[in-house]
């Protein structure tokens, strides 16, 4: 089955680029695309992508607030930034918000879909540059944040799959669990680490 993908962007040229170079990949399919975030939020629990592609600077809603809402209320749809922002600030607004990935606008076609599918089997794809970044500032601020010492050994061992790249239902089935359990795992992991996301989680897992 074809991977589903949503854009969110407000210039129609890109937005209509995009749109095509997806749908004539094979693996894929584009099955619908908007300008602004407002059309993005009533719209994409119906259309029930697998990846979003998000940029941050939309008219009305910005692109990080749009992935907020999207993610408080369907968790499981992975969101992909593809903006031209790469200051640190905009990088750790949208992950803090839930986005699973951080791509630049001038990365090559073939990086956009590997990044897709990347996403799509649960990773965090992000150019060089914004992993040094990401790395960067997550090392500055260990010594001061909470670390993964208070998990259980239960815990560390779905946040460990988390950075493999699991998705929840093969966490459930790799340790043996049910679906809703690994979510209560997760929840408490947050609450622990002090994180949205689970970008951040991962990203502090592997500072350790």
């Amino acid at each position: 089955m074809p991977i589903t993908v949503s854009i969110v962007e407000d210039n129609a040229q890109l937005r209509n680029t995009l749109a095509r170079v997806i749908s004539r990949a094979e693996g894929f399919r584009c099955v619908s695309h908007y300008g602004d975030a407002e059309s993005a939020l009533e719209a994409l629990p119906k259309d029930r992508p697998e990846v979003v592609l998000m940029d941050i600077n939309l008219p009305g809603i910005n692109g990080v607030e749009c992935v907020r809402r999207l993610k408080q209320t369907y968790p499981e749809m992975q969101v992909m930034m593809l903006t031209v922002y790469e200051d640190t600030e905009s990088i750790f607004n949208a992950l803090a918000a839930g986005a699973a990935g951080y791509l630049l606008k001038r990365s090559k076609s073939a990086e956009l879909l590997e990044a897709i599918r990347e996403v799509h089997r649960g990773g965090s794809p992000m150019t060089t540059h914004i992993a040094r970044k990401v790395t960067q500032s997550f090392q500055k601020t260990t010594t001061s944040s909470r670390t993964t010492d208070s998990l259980s050994e239960r815990e560390q061992e779905v946040l460990n799959c988390l950075s493999q790249g699991f998705l929840y239902k093969e966490i459930a089935d790799k340790l043996g669990i049910s679906y809703e359990t690994v979510h209560t795992y997760i929840r408490r992991i947050y609450e622990k680490l002090q994180v949205r996301s689970k970008t951040e989680a991962v990203a502090k897992f592997l500072a350790r």
